[in-house]
């Protein structure tokens, strides 16, 4: 059974960003930016504008961020954002968003960063107030972090924008998904990471009465795909190729198949990948040529 397969863009690409979506967009069934404002002194691509850029310029494809840090923005602000974004678009925007993890980014713009509960609970508070000011009028939220009182949105979106809850913690996050999320983006480790992942979640949902099986898993991987193993050996050498690290893998057409679908037999709705070359195209091409047909057929 084919899953509808999406194109991760890295933050530093800046200029390079459209020119390279431009050559190898078309087969893929949605775009997925990133939200960084800082990584020391590289060059970094300001996630929303990247977004909005994109949804204008690719009018046929779903788009959203993998994912927004909650703390950049305010929650009943955000909400307006993807509304008017939502409409505009014609209800082509995936609202996904997560808790933050860069600390550095935090000290340096200035923002607080508190422990991970902390941020959890903003980001749980967060959901709840975009899914208020979409559907009421006006909304009103009331919460430790944040509240909101009088707050109009309209028009409201139709249909509401999915909220897509990044997150890989398993006392918080994962239980914000199961809380909140109408869809989970999960970062593919392994095989056995992923199935240990995915029994927290079904517990977590258990707990606060939420069906496991609504939840659309969203599975994402930095990949590098080579013709073969020698080529992966030599092009991981190469000045501006990214490391794959824990979550990503290099390998030829056929190994990288496999482990894509081993994460869409385990559950994964939909697969999400990004590529260690970009903005060269060598590595996503042969990833269109030979590997998407296995996942889409």
């Amino acid at each position: 059974m084919g899953v509808p397969v999406g194109l991760n863009i890295w933050s530093g690409l800046v200029g390079d960003t459209m020119p390279y979506l431009d050559q190898v967009v078309a087969p893929f069934d949605s775009i997925w930016y990133p939200d960084h404002v800082q990584y020391g002194a590289k060059n970094v691509a300001e996630g929303w504008s990247l977004f909005a850029f994109g949804l204008a310029r690719y009018p046929d494809k779903l788009q959203g961020h993998q994912v927004l840090c909650n703390s950049f923005r305010n929650p009943a602000h955000l909400a307006k954002m993807a509304a008017t974004c939502q409409i505009l678009s014609g209800g082509r925007v995936v609202l996904g968003i997560g808790a933050g993890w860069n600390e550095e980014e935090y000290h340096a713009y200035g923002w607080p960063f508190p422990k991970t509960s902390a941020r959890a609970a903003q980001l749980a508070e967060a959901i709840q107030i975009c899914r208020a000011m979409w559907t009421q009028s006006p909304a009103a939220f009331q919460g430790e972090h944040y509240q909101i009182k009088d707050a109009y949105c309209h028009p409201h979106p139709n249909p509401l924008p999915p909220i897509m809850v990044g997150g890989l913690g398993e006392k918080y996050l994962l239980r914000v998904v199961a809380q909140y999320g109408d869809w989970w983006n999960y970062i593919y480790q392994d095989h056995a990471t992923y199935a240990h992942k995915q029994n927290v979640l079904k517990n977590h949902c258990l707990d606060v009465g939420r069906d496991y099986g609504e939840i659309v898993q969203v599975v994402a991987s930095h990949i590098l795909v080579c013709e073969n193993e020698h080529e992966i050996k030599r092009r991981l050498e190469e000045p501006g190729v990214r490391p794959v690290g824990t979550n990503g893998f290099a390998g030829t057409p056929e190994q990288v198949a496999e482990r894509l679908m081993e994460a869409v037999e385990q559950g994964a709705h939909r697969i999400n990948v990004a590529f260690a070359d970009t903005p060269r195209v060598e590595s996503t091409q042969l990833f269109i040529d030979q590997v998407l047909p296995h996942l889409t057929r």
